[in-house]
């Protein structure tokens, strides 16, 4: 499944966003020489919809590592589980498994006078694979009840970090775009929102 130019565009838009934000402030040391690897698990929601309208929410949770390597770039890698026991009461449920990877940028700075605490904004664009299953997708040989589709997810958070090893991830919002069949445009645009915990091994370098 090929992505156009506009999905090119949107993958991007989180990293420049983050990069344009760390550009309008001050360098520092931390920031430039900050290195950690993170394990994010979330509650998540996602709005949903099976063609256009009408609309729903799915509910359940995300795993999600990521490290930064480089003056704020990194990579980030995302598995997320949903389910609904009936999609716009459909009567029909549908249960979603989201597996994606790729680049992200985090801007990171020290948070008050204690350098345990930090404030790390971050924007990534993952590509990847989602699975639909209990559910009911049109094809040209009848109804499947599973489909794999590609997926693509762009988006955001901030963490806020309480001690060296521990954060709140206060929120992440992304967009998620897969390609289930539904006889119709085959596209689905879903928004996710999601509030957690990340567990932080940092490396400073010296």
């Amino acid at each position: 499944m090929r992505l156009s130019f506009r999905d090119f565009l949107l993958l991007a838009a989180p990293l420049l966003l983050t990069a344009g934000l760390k550009a309008q402030m001050p360098a520092t040391t931390s920031s430039l020489g900050h290195q950690e690897v993170d394990l994010g698990v979330t509650y998540t929601a996602q709005h949903s919809n099976l063609v256009s309208t009408p609309t729903f929410w799915q509910q359940g949770g995300s795993v999600e590592l990521s490290t930064q390597t480089w003056r704020g770039l990194g990579v980030a890698a995302n598995i997320t589980g949903t389910e609904v026991g009936s999609a716009a009461n459909s009567g029909v449920g549908l249960d979603m498994l989201t597996t994606t990877f790729g680049p992200r940028y985090t801007w990171y700075k020290p948070r008050g006078a204690s350098p345990k605490r930090s404030l790390a904004i971050f924007g990534q664009g993952l590509i990847g694979e989602a699975h639909g299953w209990n559910s009911y997708f049109p094809s040209a040989g009848g109804v499947q009840t599973s489909h794999n589709s590609f997926a693509l997810q762009v988006g955001g958070g901030v963490d806020l970090g309480l001690s060296r090893h521990f954060a709140i991830r206060a929120i992440q919002a992304d967009w998620l775009r897969t390609q289930f069949p539904n006889s119709a445009t085959n596209v689905q645009n879903s928004f996710r929102l999601g509030a957690g915990i990340v567990l932080t091994l940092p490396q400073h370098s010296k």
